[in-house]
């Protein structure tokens, strides 16, 4: 896949920001992540592991289990599966997208789209933030129907980890996946993405009665290997096959 570079002549890093935002259900399958609602303090952090498609593990900072669920026991029965389309639906990372020159997507396909959550709808909006750009390019004839409007995208750290920063507007066509909980706050807002894994590490109202509003995620890791196990409140107590397991057969008859 290419790579992009703010350094590049005509190079526009607008584009690249709204693909960015539609990449994020191909550039991971799972993170570990810290998340921190704003206004808050650090006594707030929660510590999380997701593994796609829906296996969500939350922690408080000291360690207390707060939400854990694997996600693979979800059923349907007959009749929901003959009667709903959504139901036939394949999970993004098996159905294909349009990328750009910079292997970021440019379109994306039908599929059934969808964070874990638990109690916080800006959770799942900031691991897929695509609520940001739309699931497509507008019609260049139609600017003003981007779902927001950007300033000039800026490369910065975060956490250690390049991102891509910038300063938005909601339009008349944006419409937050919780409209309780939006990304992007009436006036300005303060945006950051994650540009190794597309996630909305970081956003913050800068205008009006919402100020500070918003949230901080830091990534600790991308694509470790997790377990069910890590995902069940109770221990499934499987064995290590690494270790030596004594047979006890009895005195010899």
């Amino acid at each position: 896949m290419g790579r992009y570079s703010a350094d590049e002549p005509g190079f526009d890093l607008s584009s690249t920001f709204r693909n960015l935002c539609r990449s994020s259900p191909w550039k991971w399958t799972t993170l570990r992540f810290e998340y921190l609602e704003r206004p808050g303090s650090g006594a707030n952090i929660v510590r999380a592991w997701l593994r796609r498609p829906g296996a969500l593990r939350l922690e408080t900072a000291d360690g207390q289990l707060l939400h854990s669920t694997t996600g693979i026991n979800d059923s349907r029965d007959d009749l929901y599966v003959s009667s709903t389309r959504r139901s036939w639906l394949l999970p993004a990372h098996l159905v294909t997208p349009v990328y750009d020159d910079a292997g970021l997507v440019r379109r994306r396909p039908e599929a059934a789209y969808g964070e874990p959550s638990f109690g916080n709808g800006r959770l799942p909006a900031a691991l897929d933030p695509v609520e940001l750009a739309g699931n497509a390019p507008v019609p260049i004839e139609f600017p003003d129907t981007n779902r927001v409007f950007l300033e000039p995208p800026m490369e910065v750290d975060h956490e250690g980890r390049p991102a891509l920063e910038t300063i938005v507007r909601p339009s008349r066509t944006y419409v937050p996946s919780d409209p309780a909980q939006p990304l992007v706050h009436p006036g300005r807002t303060l945006i950051r993405i994650d540009t190794g894994t597309g996630v909305c590490v970081a956003s913050q109202s800068l205008d009006g009665d919402t100020s500070g509003t918003g949230h901080w995620l830091k990534i600790l890791g991308v694509d470790e290997y997790m377990l069910d196990d890590l995902f069940l409140a109770e221990s499934m107590n499987l064995t290590d096959v690494r270790r030596h397991i004594p047979w006890d057969i009895g005195p010899a008859a």
